[in-house]
């Protein structure tokens, strides 16, 4: 069995899925955290690999960028290989003042300006939201972790140049954070009755301009990292 984009065999990726959108950022975890990491896609580059983390199988897999990437791999896992929970941990840019570089966030919902949703021809427009059991279950690791991790809206922009600089607008809102895929995700999710979670590490801040190196946002977003896997293993059972 195999899918367009997919050459995983029946059985090959564990309930729960991470998915960066870097490929090479899936490496890093598969041989950083995973006992017995086996690589098993690697169609156009994308990377997913599948060991254990504190005994519980975990599977790791790209993204790629943007929601039509991002639906295409999440389709194909929940609807092909019997995925349940995908957990995005990708990077953000931050559009409220209370983040600073490297904080990590949790999207309770995903405002976009993508028309991903129109497919599904509702008679209104859905809201995008986070799996609760995920959410809540993150949550308490990094609570348990010490980490401050605010949870709230994220934004899912299809244009990452911005020509128009409306991007800032939706921290008026209260939004947190502008990234690319949870949007699709999470319409993915609920089109299919499958659990899903984004989260982010703050990368760049377009308010104060900063920002860090692709190098570090492929390796030093540890401590996101970390709470996925931990949510994924206590995920296991529930």
């Amino acid at each position: 069995m195999s899918t367009p984009h997919n050459t995983a065999q029946p059985g090959d990726f564990a309930r729960t899925v991470l998915m960066p959108g870097d490929p090479l950022r899936a490496k890093f975890i598969a041989e950083t955290f995973l006992q017995e990491a086996k690589l098993v896609n690697n169609v156009r580059g994308i990377q997913g690999y599948t060991g254990t983390y504190k005994g519980v199988r975990v599977s790791v897999m790209a993204s790629g960028m943007g929601c039509p990437s991002m639906a295409i791999y999440s389709t194909e896992l929940y609807r092909d290989y019997g995925v349940e929970n995908i957990l995005r941990i990708g990077s953000a840019g931050a559009i409220s003042e209370k983040l600073k570089l490297r904080d990590v966030v949790a999207a309770q919902g995903a405002c976009t300006n993508s028309a991903f949703a129109i497919q599904y021809q509702l008679p209104g427009t859905f809201a995008p939201i986070a799996d609760f059991t995920l959410l809540e279950t993150a949550v308490a690791v990094a609570r348990e972790r010490g980490v401050e991790m605010p949870v709230g809206n994220l934004v899912s922009t299809d244009n990452f140049y911005d020509v128009g600089s409306r991007t800032l607008e939706w921290g008026k809102m209260g939004v947190l954070a502008v990234e690319m895929e949870a949007a699709a995700l999470y319409c993915v999710a609920a089109s299919l009755g499958k659990r899903a979670l984004a989260l982010c590490s703050i990368s760049d801040h377009l308010l104060t301009g900063e920002d860090l190196p692709p190098a570090e946002r492929e390796t030093t977003f540890t401590t996101m990292m970390e709470i996925a896997l931990e949510t994924a293993v206590r995920m296991e059972d529930r």
